[in-house]
């Protein structure tokens, strides 16, 4: 059994491999050949306890993630991916959840990045400085040719940290800019990401700051979280999931259902897209795309596969013997 923790799995993977085995991700889902039941999810109040199995016909994996957003001084997510020989049934790795869950959600909007945004978009908007907001950026580096990164946070005591955590991974001919509101953040960013844990929209009721542009949420996983106004659904060309569980499992999805703002015609999901894809996705002039993800154990499954065969490969990791 092998051990990896955060660091090992930093040099076992990059994050293009990543977003590539998000991609992979989503032609399994689209042929069926997985098994994933629902996600188990026990809530006490804000807190909850998520585990979330998955079968292919490559490994199984089980995760197991507490979310716990009133956090101060400790991660908001703590998790523990354990992935088995789906031969065998043993127990083959224990990889950093928390980790690996941050990551793979980065990569997961780097796949959106690539396959729905200008080629050459050079600017993106950040709207929530924790953890995941890192990992959105520094997939949409990879993916883009970006110059420059806005930054806001409620908290503005965050951001300094944010920036210097995200310096490290960036190139230094990279502008962060440090923002005093979100509407300055978003005005010139041609990609938006939001990764909050808000209970209401985070991005403000002006539909003009979101056309031609590409909008991406991350935040919202529960029918009571929302990120998006519905100035947005406004210029909503395209509404993209991740999931089909999303359309039940968002607040972003689910309020503008119920509120008769978009129609379930005009949702797709991810895979289908990039399965039957023909043409470059853009948006309609002064229209926007809209891609919300929730997260599915298949993801974590390809994903931790992935890194346990490289960490094999380039002998890294602790083994532990059962």
């Amino acid at each position: 059994m092998l051990f990896l923790n955060k660091n090992e799995i930093k040099t076992a993977v990059t994050m293009e491999e990543v977003i590539d085995a998000i991609d992979y991700s989503y032609k399994i889902y689209e042929t069926k050949q997985y098994q994933m039941p629902f996600r188990t999810q026990i809530m006490e109040g804000e807190n909850t306890f998520l585990l979330m199995p998955c079968y292919t016909n490559e490994s199984i994996a089980t995760k197991l993630v507490t979310v716990f957003p009133n956090n101060i001084k400790e991660p908001t997510l703590n998790g523990l991916m354990i992935l088995n020989c789906n031969k065998t049934g043993r127990i083959t790795a224990l990889l950093d959840g928390t980790y690996l869950t941050g990551f793979r959600t980065g990569a997961v909007g780097g796949s959106a990045i690539r396959h729905l945004s200008n080629e050459n978009a050079k600017s993106i908007a950040i709207i929530g400085a924790g953890s995941q907001g890192l990992y959105q950026a520094i997939a949409a580096c990879a993916v883009r040719p970006i110059t420059d990164i806005y930054v806001y946070n409620r908290t503005k005591e965050k951001v300094p940290s944010f920036i210097k955590a995200l310096s490290k991974w960036t190139d230094t001919n990279i502008h962060i800019h440090n923002c005093s509101s979100v509407e300055n953040a978003i005005k010139n960013a041609e990609i938006i990401i939001t990764s909050t844990t808000s209970s209401k929209p985070v991005l403000p009721e002006k539909s003009s700051y979101y056309k031609n542009k590409l909008i991406i949420g991350v935040g919202s996983f529960q029918p009571t979280m929302r990120e998006f106004p519905k100035a947005l659904y406004d210029t909503a060309d395209q509404i993209i999931v991740d999931t089909e569980h999303a359309i039940d499992e968002s607040g972003d999805i689910t309020v503008p259902l119920k509120q008769r703002w978009v129609n379930e015609h005009s949702i797709q999901t991810m895979s289908s897209l990039i399965t039957n894809k023909t043409k470059e996705i853009s948006p309609r002039q002064d229209k926007s795309i809209v891609f919300k993800t929730v997260g599915m154990a298949l993801f974590d499954t390809v994903v931790a596969n992935l890194i346990y065969h490289n960490a094999k490969e380039k002998g890294i990791g602790l083994h532990l013997v059962t």
